[in-house]
């Protein structure tokens, strides 16, 4: 077994050990020999070995800590189908030469979980690399990405992973099941690309209109939806845009259809 290196704050580190759930996590990814499987920061290498008894064809565990990644090339070094890479999982996901179909497995720290997914969702080439994602997070974190409309959790994070993916939350994970032991609970979300209903040509328009609608949550969507589409009324008529409302209540279609209206006006 690998000695317990004390985990760094500044990347986030808080280590999954609780062997149920490790089982619970690995049979969401339903992993057999044909799959090429990615982990985000495999610590001490648990989820690791759980994943390379299914024997999937490869397994690719991303590591940005150098002493815990020498550690796991070390305690792996007989497993001809695991690499360990001491590498930035964002550098990583920028490389456009991952592969196709792989499933991704990660327990994120939790300083950078959503620009991580952000990363993921964002991706120019749909459907991307991975079929599916299977993901740790905060359980706040969780809760805002799996909001609906006119709830207090709704925002921006649920209308972007609503556009590309499905959603699907399947359950809590205490945080005595870590070590150090967090602050707060966590939840386990897979997330599966699928087929774009709303053509938006960028990602980044989309991730535009929400954050300027939702920059001021509490108030109408009057005065920035006229600061982007200078009081257009045929948008609104098509739409069928009540500017009354607040942007937690307007559905994730209509942010959609905004971000498509913007791009026939002004890309």
């Amino acid at each position: 077994m690998m000695s317990l290196k004390k985990p760094k704050k500044s990347l986030g580190q808080n280590f999954l050990m609780d062997k149920n759930i490790i089982n619970k996590i690995v049979k969401i990814g339903n992993v057999g020999i044909n799959n090429t499987v990615l982990e985000i920061g495999p610590g001490y290498g648990s989820l690791t070995k759980k994943i390379a008894e299914l024997k999937p064809k490869k397994l690719l565990a991303i590591e940005k800590d150098k002493k815990i990644s020498l550690s796991l090339t070390k305690k792996f070094k007989n497993s001809k189908n695991i690499q360990i890479i001491n590498e930035d999982i964002m550098n990583v996901i920028k490389n456009k030469k991952i592969g196709e179909n792989i499933i991704v497995f990660g327990n994120l720290p939790y300083n950078i979980s959503t620009q991580i997914l952000a990363a993921l969702l964002l991706l120019e080439k749909w459907p991307p690399w991975y079929s599916k994602l299977i993901l740790m997070f905060q359980k706040e974190v969780a809760d805002r990405i799996t909001a609906k409309v006119n709830t207090k959790e709704y925002g921006r994070l649920s209308v972007l992973c609503n556009w590309r993916m499905k959603v699907t939350n399947h359950f809590n994970v205490s945080k005595n099941c870590f070590f150090p032991k967090p602050k707060i609970s966590s939840s386990v979300l897979s997330f599966e690309p699928k087929k774009n209903k709303f053509n938006i040509k960028n990602p980044k328009n989309l991730e535009k209109i929400t954050r300027i609608f939702f920059s001021n949550r509490r108030k109408m969507i009057n005065k920035n939806f006229n600061k982007i589409f200078n009081t257009n009324d045929l948008i609104v008529k098509d739409l069928n845009l009540n500017l009354k409302k607040r942007p937690g209540e307007i559905s994730n279609e209509t942010y959609y259809n905004l971000t498509i209206k913007y791009e026939e006006l002004f890309s």
